[in-house]
Order: structure tokens, then C-alpha cells, then sequence
């Protein structure tokens, strides 16, 4: 499950309302979990005192991080998803899934 090498696509709506910085972000976030990998990557993003904070889990292996990034340029609120369908992974918001 996400392989380096494996094509990676964003929706509309990741290009529209998430930051490119956030973007990788949660990118090398999933690349840098321990194996195994669930297929469903879930990221909860909020604003807390002009800080983006960024809430990573999975149920299958059960998995949870919570990341404070302070270099952003805007926080933005969200609920992102991370999926890998095996031919490639695909970010989404939760209201495109």
C-alpha cells in the first residue's frame, strides 16, 4: 500500500481548499507510518489559535498522530481522505467520496 513509485492524484476540492504546503504534508505523513498501511488514510484538519492542526488515523491497523504545524500560510478546517485502490492513490475532502 502506498508505494512511492505508485501514481498520486487530487481531487478538485484538495486543489481548491487545501494549501499545496498541507498538501505534501499529509503525503510524506502516510509515507512515513510504519507498515502495514491501511488503504483509508484519514486526516481531521483544524484551527486552533492560528495553528493548523492536523489529526492522522487509521482503523485497520489502528493508528493515530496528531501534527501542529506552525509555517503555514492559512489553517483551513477539513476532512481529508488518503486512498489507495491499488493501481494508484487518490486525496479527497470527505464531501467528494
Amino acid at each position: 500500500m502506498f508505494e512511492i513509485n505508485k501514481p498520486r492524484y487530487i481531487t478538485r476540492g484538495i486543489d481548491a481548499e487545501i494549501p499545496f504546503d498541507v498538501q505534501l504534508f499529509m503525503w510524506q505523513c502516510v509515507d512515513a507510518m510504519p507498515e502495514p498501511k491501511d488503504y483509508l488514510q484519514v486526516f481531521r484538519l483544524t484551527e486552533q489559535n492560528g495553528l493548523q492542526i492536523i489529526h492522522h488515523t487509521t482503523e485497520q491497523p489502528e493508528y493515530e498522530m496528531t501534527y501542529i504545524l506552525t509555517t503555514m500560510t492559512k489553517a483551513v478546517t477539513a476532512k481529508v481522505y488518503i486512498i489507495d485502490d491499488g493501481d494508484h492513490c487518490t486525496m479527497l475532502l470527505a464531501e467528494e467520496y
